[in-house]
């Protein structure tokens, strides 16, 4: 027996110093995705400003942001591995944050995108580095809820962002804009952008200076992968694919789903008569009720099965996730009246949390912690990718193209058929493919 498999393995962080890592990256996936998500709610005063099309909006929503995360998800991995994550965080956003506001002095569809590209580079290096970082302050058994904790910032950063967006279209119909020092005025939607995005570079320096977990070192395992290169990593997973495959293709339907619900103020508006900023707040406000709630329960029932012998307990809700997930995402479309269709949103978002939550912890525990980083970062990106290229364009295709602009709740209503049924037919597959792998690496570490 060597050195290394023979030495005791460090201890890792006291509780409170894990658990406070824990809350200010999640604070910083909060700024991230109210950065992100805002630009849904001001479409339609920046389109008017700005001379825009459906068309354009759509590249700045989705392709401009999600194009940067494929190339930055193709190192970004390999430095959360070898280098300072907290560092990697910090600089990361820096830059997301001064993209925010710089998108504020837009003056047209080419300085959007790329402000809008420049936010995707930024906010690709945070999740890698966060949930590596929870890993090696965390036992295995224990990963669950903080893990959820972090990711219960998707709904509550999304609920920020529809009560923030509400309280501007309204402002904006009481206001022409305001008149600061050496920018001169600034339409509303402009404020805002500036608004949101200035206060991430004060977090930002905080993870300059504290203290990140120390790497805690593979004992047993695939000897190979000691010391990893993204190219060994990249082989492990092509040699794995047909397991990584069907298991992300769960998540891609969720990220894909998620992301075409960008057009739901816009749905509620013409199918229902609701205006926009009606939708931001009884959205923002369900958000932020069912949200965090829905995906730390996830964390907690995670753990509990697990300890309880259940190992697979991650891939078990994400599957009930699923099941929740596709179906009520189409009917909810379909319902006679907003406020019936809203109510099965608020369904569908306990589908969505559910995947969200344990997809991360699911993943772990089929993949060596040696390219942990680099995995987490191709995971990042395929789902990124997936939602942010099909989502939104999948839908402003079917209501151009197939069922006219005026029925967009049955271009929204088809993007769970269309992309759900193929891995939901595939389940039982999937399962025995990660029970497999979950079998191998636990053997490979005995």
């Amino acid at each position: 027996m060597n050195d290394e498999a023979s030495a005791p393995s460090k201890p890792y962080p006291p509780a409170s110093v894990a658990w406070f890592l824990v809350a200010m990256l999640t604070m910083a996936y909060v700024f991230s995705f109210v950065d992100r998500y805002i630009l849904g709610l001001l479409i339609e005063p920046i389109k008017e400003d700005l001379g825009l099309t459906d068309e354009q909006i759509g590249l700045i929503l989705g392709p401009a942001f999600g194009l940067i995360y494929a190339f930055s998800g193709l190192f970004i991995g390999w430095f959360v591995d070898n280098w300072r994550r907290t560092w990697i965080v910090g600089i990361g956003m820096a830059v997301w944050s001064a993209a925010t506001a710089v998108s504020g002095l837009a003056a047209n569809f080419w300085q959007l995108f790329f402000a809008r590209m420049t936010i995707g580079a930024g906010e690709s290096v945070l999740s890698p580095s966060a949930f590596s970082m929870i890993a090696d302050s965390f036992p295995e058994e224990q990963r669950g809820k903080p893990i959820a904790f972090y990711t219960a910032a998707l709904t509550l950063g999304a609920g920020i962002a529809s009560l923030i967006g509400g309280g501007v279209l309204l402002w904006a119909k009481t206001t022409n804009g305001v008149t600061l020092p050496m920018l001169g005025l600034l339409a509303p939607w402009q404020l805002v952008f500036m608004t949101v995005g200035l206060p991430g570079l004060l977090l930002a320096v905080y993870f300059f200076f504290v203290k990140e977990p120390e790497r805690r070192p593979h004992v047993g395992g695939d000897t190979a992968l000691q010391g990893a290169s993204i190219f060994k990593a990249w082989t492990y997973v092509a040699k794995n694919g047909a397991t990584y495959f069907t298991f992300v293709s769960l998540v891609m339907v969720m990220t894909i789903i998620a992301y075409s619900q960008g057009y739901l103020p816009s749905t509620f508006e013409r199918t229902w008569g609701w205006e926009r900023e009606q939708y931001a707040f009884i959205n923002g406000v369900a958000l932020l009720i069912i949200g965090p709630a829905n995906v730390l329960l996830m964390g907690y029932l995670s753990d509990r099965w697990m300890q309880a012998g259940v190992r697979d307990a991650p891939f078990r809700l994400l599957v009930i996730g699923f099941l929740i997930m596709v179906p009520t995402g189409a009917v909810a479309m379909l319902m006679p009246t907003g406020v019936i269709a809203y109510a099965v949103l608020c369904v569908n978002t306990v589908g969505i949390g559910m995947v969200s939550a344990v997809g991360v912890t699911a993943l772990l525990l089929i993949t060596p912690a040696q390219i942990r980083g680099q995995v987490l970062a191709l995971y990042y990106m395929t789902i990124s990718l997936s939602g942010l290229f099909l989502g939104p364009t999948t839908v402003g295709s079917l209501s151009t193209r197939v069922f006219g602009e005026d029925n967009l709740n049955l271009a929204v209503a088809a993007v769970p058929i269309i992309y759900g049924v193929i891995p939901l037919v595939l389940i039982p597959i999937t399962r025995r493919l990660y029970l497999k792998q979950m079998k191998r690496l636990g053997d490979s570490d005995e």
